[in-house]
């Protein structure tokens, strides 16, 4: 069971990307972020209030780093990509994702001075072509002309904040479990999110809410956000971090399917190549390692 919830999360996260992308045009991007989770927080705040009591001087005492935590998550991760995906397919999008954990393995080694082995340097450049190759869409002199698409750079901002929020975690407030510390940063992305979001719905057309709209708020708010943090946790607890990571490279195969599938998007052969040097470069740069663990635990 625990292999199927960890399949099901990316799954759920790449329906997140389609739908964000089906809906431009009908929900204004930071709105359709504060709808998500002003809603998913309406769902768990019964189970949230008692813990918010019960662990209130811890959350008081780290609310800054509560803060900086929500705001790269919550606020910011999201709503990128939903700005994203007004100007990008889901394909790019999804495709760009994976290379997180590049980016980690980047910063650790830039700011917290982590050994990096060479073969995880050339796997860093093979990525980083492998993204070049996605907004370039092939074309080198596009890419020489350094014009990027407006979508893809706020994809590559997304990518930036989760990868900093990842490094970030390792001064989560300990006093805090993991239902608690999740809920006390939906409250504070909610909070974040809605002086931006009123501007945005003053500047924008009048939201015309359909059944479309409706089922697009409720999927994003329960299942990439509720299920996905519940399903994730299980898995890991039960399989290891390790293993568990592994998964997460699932979300731009079943991106792509999804959006050719539901938006009818053509696969390029520059998204082949890009996804064939991303993917090489994660494999010589993280996922080598990890299996070289998981064969000495196992």
């Amino acid at each position: 069971m625990a292999y199927l919830f960890l399949a099901l999360t990316p799954l759920f996260w790449a329906g997140n990307f389609v739908l964000g992308r089906a809906m431009n045009g009908v929900l204004p991007p930071i709105s359709m972020a504060e709808f998500r989770w002003s809603i998913a927080l309406l769902m768990i705040l019964p189970f949230l209030v008692p813990r918010l009591k019960t662990q209130w001087p811890a959350i008081k005492a780290n609310w800054k780093i509560l803060v900086v935590l929500s705001v790269l998550s919550v606020a910011s991760f999201n709503t990128l990509v939903y700005l994203g995906l007004t100007g990008t397919n889901v394909t790019n999008a999804t495709i760009m994702q994976s290379i997180i954990p590049i980016i980690i393995l980047i910063i650790s080694a830039l700011v917290f001075r982590e050994p990096v082995k060479m073969k995880q340097w050339v796997g860093v450049l093979i990525s980083l072509a492998g993204v070049l190759a996605l907004i370039s869409q092939g074309n080198l002199a596009q890419l020489l002309e350094l014009s990027l698409n407006t979508g893809d750079a706020w994809i590559l901002a997304a990518v930036m904040c989760w990868a900093v929020y990842s490094i970030m975690l390792r001064f989560k407030p300990a006093e805090l479990d993991g239902f608690t510390f999740f809920g006390v940063t939906v409250v504070l992305g909610v909070l974040a999110l809605l002086p931006f979001s009123l501007w945005e719905m003053s500047a924008a057309a009048p939201i015309h809410w359909n059944g479309d709209a409706v089922f697009a708020i409720l999927y994003m708010a329960v299942f990439p956000s509720i299920l996905a943090y519940l399903f994730w946790n299980r898995g890991v607890a039960e399989v290891g971090a390790a293993k568990a990571g592994l998964f997460i490279h699932l979300m731009p195969i079943f991106g792509v399917l999804l959006a050719s599938i539901f938006l009818e998007e053509q696969i390029q052969t520059y998204h082949i190549a890009g996804m064939v040097l991303i993917f090489t470069g994660i494999y010589l740069a993280v996922v080598a390692d990890v299996m070289k663990r998981i064969r000495k635990t196992n």
